[in-house]
């Protein structure tokens, strides 16, 4: 409680969320006690919390309304600093002199506007390495510590992101959520369809649409004019709406006999033939893969 109308009392000063949780350090009569020591969270985490639930990210600075993406803003401020060379030697120098902080802060910028230079790699990785182990959250430790690990070494292997273990758990709705997230919007602009869905182990009927680049689902109904109608078990239409090729996924299904098809498959392929696929292990302190 503390911590909360704190941070909010600041906050009514005009203070912003980075601004408090410098400002903020937990009373001797708190900090006395074990179960109030940030060994998992951290009060400049939960600060800056706090303080987005009630004021949103934007502290009001229009300055940070619309800042520049990492790459862009990277590249102008190695520029500004006189060159890669010259950004290095200033942040050895804060290196040398402990300040870590900064040195993360400074050739973050050198790593997004030239992830291959090994200078910067490297010196960003001992930054961030310091900072980990000088912590006792585990949550900032783990988090300083994995970015130094893919400065040295790179993402962890990425692969398609694994569904099968929690779709059995999804109740329809659930999983309509997930499909409209993976919508590549770019892609299917002009495009509207409808495809009617019965789960004859749930008795439930619903309508899954493409419309002004937006998936929707309408439970409790099916729509006259969708361009087929799919009838099966929620674990088959989970699988075939979730398997690409949509057309030959349902042929499958429709030959094994788990699945009834009434209407055109083909008509239905512009609504699942534009899913992304998310992949694990996606950089976090150097640039996204193109």
């Amino acid at each position: 409680r503390w911590m909360h109308d704190q941070t909010m009392r600041w906050a009514n000063h005009g203070y912003n969320a980075t601004e408090i949780a410098e400002m903020l350090v937990l009373p001797p009569e708190l900090a006395a006690h074990a179960h109030t020591t940030g060994y998992y969270g951290h009060l400049a985490h939960n600060v800056k919390a706090v303080f987005q639930r009630y004021l949103s990210w934007y502290d009001g600075n229009p300055a940070n309304l619309w800042k520049l993406p990492p790459v862009q803003a990277g590249q102008r401020y190695v520029e500004l600093a006189g060159g890669a060379d010259a950004l290095l030697v200033a942040a050895r120098r804060a290196f040398d002199a402990g300040d870590y902080r900064w040195v993360a802060e400074l050739v973050n910028h050198l790593v997004f506007a030239e992830p291959d230079n090994t200078g910067a790699r490297e010196l960003q990785a001992d930054a961030l390495e310091q900072i980990g182990y000088q912590t006792e959250s585990s949550t900032f430790r783990n988090a300083f510590l994995s970015g130094a690990q893919e400065l040295r070494n790179g993402c962890m292997p990425r692969t398609p992101a694994g569904r099968s273990g929690y779709l059995e758990a999804m109740t329809p709705a659930q999983f309509f959520d997930t499909l409209a997230v993976r919508l590549r919007a770019e892609d299917v602009g002009g495009v509207q369809v409808a495809v009617n869905l019965t789960f004859t182990d749930l008795d439930q009927q619903w309508v899954l649409g493409l419309d002004h680049r937006a998936l929707h689902a309408i439970p409790g109904r099916h729509e006259p004019s969708a361009v087929c109608t799919l009838t099966g078990p929620k674990a088959v239409l989970h699988r075939v709406l979730e398997t690409a090729p949509f057309a030959q996924s349902v042929a499958a299904a429709v030959g094994d006999g788990t699945l009834v098809v009434d209407g055109s498959v083909a008509a239905a392929e512009p609504l699942f033939a534009n899913l992304d696929t998310f992949l694990t292990n996606f950089p976090l302190v150097e640039p996204k893969p193109s």
